[in-house]
């Protein structure tokens, strides 16, 4: 099956409009203390002194905290060892494995399939309001990047974390909307699971009415070599510049 001959068709993101779309929570400015009265200067000072060093504390906590979010969504080394050709023993990510699920046309898709050509995974779900079409828009630009600014093909995969609703005919529909060339893969509820624990993505149905819910999802792609490794994990801070610059760098860095 070589998904990489699929007819090259980029849709405009602005024709899909998602369901249940949620606009975005506004932030307010938070007002500063008020200026003491000249005339309680003394205990001015001595209030900014307990001011000045929690404020310090703070900024720092808010460092740490993003420094623990990045080590959450970095990949575990060092349980999964890998020969080279030359013999050499490095250590690979302990995260992927075997997967069956069908693509859009129903067929049967194993890690097989996909094996021989660099993919881009990401695993999302169709009725997504907000972050999900903007990664999937964002994949779609990559790959064009890609292409015709590196003369390199990579096979864009997007996994749903929903199959209750997303069926080959809905993901086809949705899909076709950014990028024919994107990969939709979906099928029963408890092979989507498993693949997803796997692949260590986190997701959490939330909200819910009845047959209506959101997905709670933590949003990466993941880059995985020829031989089905995953070399590197993507969060949505990157844009598709930096996300296709990022992919060369790994792609150059294996051809070494």
């Amino acid at each position: 099956m070589d998904y990489l001959s699929k007819e090259n068709r980029v849709y405009p993101f602005q024709s899909f409009q998602s369901r249940g779309y949620i606009k975005g929570t506004d932030y307010r400015d938070h007002k500063l203390p008020r200026k003491l009265p000249e005339d309680n200067e003394l205990h001015s000072r001595s209030w900014g002194n307990y001011v000045i060093p929690t404020a310090v504390l703070a900024i720092a906590g808010a460092g740490l905290l993003i420094h623990y979010n990045d080590e959450k969504r970095a990949i575990p080394k060092g349980s999964h060892q890998q020969t080279n050709s030359d013999g050499s023993k490095v250590n690979r990510p302990a995260i992927g494995g075997p997967f069956k699920l069908f693509d859009m046309e129903k067929n049967l898709v194993t890690e097989s399939n996909l094996r021989g050509n660099w993919t881009l995974m990401y695993f999302g779900y169709t009725s997504s309001p907000d972050v999900g079409p903007e990664e999937v828009k964002k994949m779609a630009e990559v790959i064009q990047i890609l292409e015709s600014e590196h003369n390199f093909k990579i096979t864009p995969v997007f996994v749903t974390i929903d199959p209750q609703r997303d069926s080959p005919a809905q993901l086809k529909a949705y899909l076709g909307e950014f990028d024919s060339r994107i990969i939709g893969l979906t099928g029963p509820i408890a092979a989507v699971r498993q693949m997803a624990q796997e692949y260590r993505v986190y997701f959490k149905k939330v909200d819910e009415e009845g047959q209506d819910y959101l997905v709670e999802c933590s949003h990466n792609m993941y880059l995985l070599d020829p031989n089905m490794e995953i070399l590197r994990c993507f969060g949505v801070e990157y844009d598709a510049l930096q996300l296709s610059n990022a992919i060369m760098m790994e792609v150059k860095k294996a051809s070494k």
